[in-house]
């Protein structure tokens, strides 16, 4: 809020968030670091799980999504074009029926699941709410109220903007338009990209 006109030039974007076997091949390269096995809440991350090869990769920071961005050439979504795939068109509170599209509170069993593993929106995106909240390359601020062409948010402030939902968050509250951020060095188990 506030509701506002955003027009966007054309970017591409993965079609599942990154898995665990993804980023294992970046810091192998060393262009990544390895992520913990244990986030600051004593929750498991997916990094040496045994068959999490294809979980998003959990428990990473800020810093660290942008470093395997810029691996594989590319970068971190605006939080508008987020918000823009994850709609793919539609214009309600979801592109489907929650539990058909997303892993949450309700149906997760409280860890992740494999990408892609539930039904992709109407532009070929899996995953774009539950499993994991996503990093954005924005910083957290206030919308324009006016409308905004390629809109990136402030130029600097202390918390990134994270979008889509992980699996520890309520079915009320998982919806293309909800919102959250953390610190850049955050790297708690429901936080990917």
């Amino acid at each position: 809020r506030p509701v506002h006109r955003v027009t966007l030039s054309s970017f591409e974007l993965a079609k599942t968030e990154v898995t665990v076997a993804q980023y294992r091949a970046c810091v192998r390269a060393g262009a990544c670091t390895a992520p913990p096995k244990w986030d600051i809440y004593g929750n498991a991350c997916n990094w040496g799980k045994r068959g999490r090869d294809s979980h998003p990769v959990n428990c990473v920071t800020w810093s660290q999504a942008l470093a395997f961005s810029k691996w594989v050439g590319g970068r971190l979504p605006t939080e508008a074009q987020w918000e823009y795939a994850a709609r793919a068109g539609s214009t309600g509170a979801r592109y489907g029926p929650l539990d058909a599209i997303a892993w949450h509170e309700g149906n997760s069993g409280e860890r992740t699941h494999a990408v892609g593993g539930k039904r992709a929106n109407a532009w070929g995106l899996h995953d774009m709410l539950g499993n994991v909240w996503e990093w954005t390359a924005d910083y957290y601020g206030k919308y324009s109220k006016g409308a905004a062409t390629n809109p990136t948010g402030p130029a600097g402030g202390s918390y990134r903007v994270l979008r889509g939902c992980g699996w520890l968050i309520s079915a009320r509250n998982c919806r293309a338009a909800l919102l959250n951020y953390s610190a850049p060095s955050n790297r708690g188990s429901d936080i990917g990209f």
